[in-house]
C-alpha cells in the first residue's frame, strides 16, 4: 500500500498547479473551517490540522491569517462540499472533492472535465466503496513493533503498518487522525513526519497507458484548473 501511495502522491505533485491556486485553496478551505467551528485552533482541530498542512506546503502566514480573519466577520460566502465519482480514462476511479458557493457552476465545470478527457461521470458512491478513507503518517524510525504497541496502547485503530528501509507507514482511519498523531508525538518527542495526511486510498490499481495516460493527464490538468477543485484522488498507475 505504502509503494501506491508514493505513487498518488507522485502524480499529484505532476499536476498540482501554480502556487497561487493552491494558496487559494487553503484560504478557501480555511475559511470554511474557521467559519464552521470556531477560530481557535486549539478548540478546532479540522482547522488545526489545515493550518499544519498549509505552512508544511509552504503557505504564507498572511494567506492563513487573513482567511482567519475573514471567517470572523459577519456574513461572507456560504460554501458547501461536493463530491463527484466517476471513470476517467483507461476506466480508472476518479474522486472529486470540491468546495463551492455555486452548485451549479462546479457541477457544470466539473462535467466539463469529464467529457473533455472522455471520462463518465457517474452516481454518488460510483466508485467511493472501492477507497479507504484513511489517516496517513510517514518517518524515518527503525522499530516498527514500538510504533505498534504505542498506537495500540492509544486506542488506535491501525489499519496497517509498514517498514520499507527504515521509513515507518502508518494507516488508521480518518477519524483517529488526532489520536494517532499525539500518540507518536508523546512516544517520539524528535518525530519528523514526511507525510501526515487524510486521504483516499484506492483498494485496487488500474493500469493506464498510450494514449489513455495522455488522456488522463489532461484530465488531471482540466480538473486541477477548475478553482471549486480541492482534492482529486484516484487508482490510475500511468505507463507511458
Amino acid at each position: 500500500m505504502g509503494r501506491a501511495f508514493q505513487n498518488r502522491k507522485v502524480a499529484m505533485a505532476k499536476t498540482a498547479g501554480i502556487k497561487t491556486k493552491v494558496y487559494s485553496r487553503y484560504a478557501k478551505e480555511i475559511y470554511v473551517s474557521a467559519k464552521n467551528g470556531g477560530v481557535d485552533p486549539g478548540g478546532n482541530v479540522s482547522l488545526r490540522r489545515l493550518i499544519e498542512r498549509a505552512k508544511k506546503d509552504q503557505v504564507p502566514s498572511h494567506v492563513i491569517e487573513r482567511a482567519i480573519e475573514k471567517a470572523q466577520g459577519a456574513g461572507g460566502e456560504n460554501y458547501v462540499t461536493l463530491r463527484y465519482e466517476g471513470f476517467g480514462p483507461g476506466s480508472c476511479m476518479v474522486i472529486v472533492d470540491c468546495l463551492t458557493d455555486n452548485h451549479n457552476r462546479t457541477y457544470d465545470a466539473v462535467r466539463q472535465c469529464f467529457t473533455k478527457a472522455k471520462a463518465k461521470l457517474g452516481a454518488p458512491g460510483a466508485v467511493a466503496h472501492m477507497f479507504d478513507h484513511r489517516a496517513i503518517f510517514e518517518f524515518k524510525y527503525d522499530n516498527e513493533d514500538k510504533v505498534l504497541e504505542t498506537l495500540l496502547a492509544a486506542d488506535v485503530d491501525v489499519a496497517d503498518i509498514e517498514n520499507e528501509n527504515g521509513v515507518i507507514t502508518v494507516y488508521a482511519p480518518h477519524t483517529e487522525f488526532f489520536k494517532a498523531k499525539t500518540a507518536l508525538m508523546e512516544a517520539i518527542p524528535d518525530i519528523k513526519f514526511d507525510a501526515e495526511e487524510i486521504t483516499f486510498l484506492p483498494q485496487t490499481s488500474t493500469t493506464v497507458s498510450g494514449e489513455d495516460a495522455v488522456l488522463f493527464e489532461k484530465f488531471i490538468d482540466l480538473l486541477n484548473d477548475c478553482d471549486d477543485v480541492q482534492e482529486i484522488y484516484h487508482n490510475a498507475e500511468l505507463n507511458n
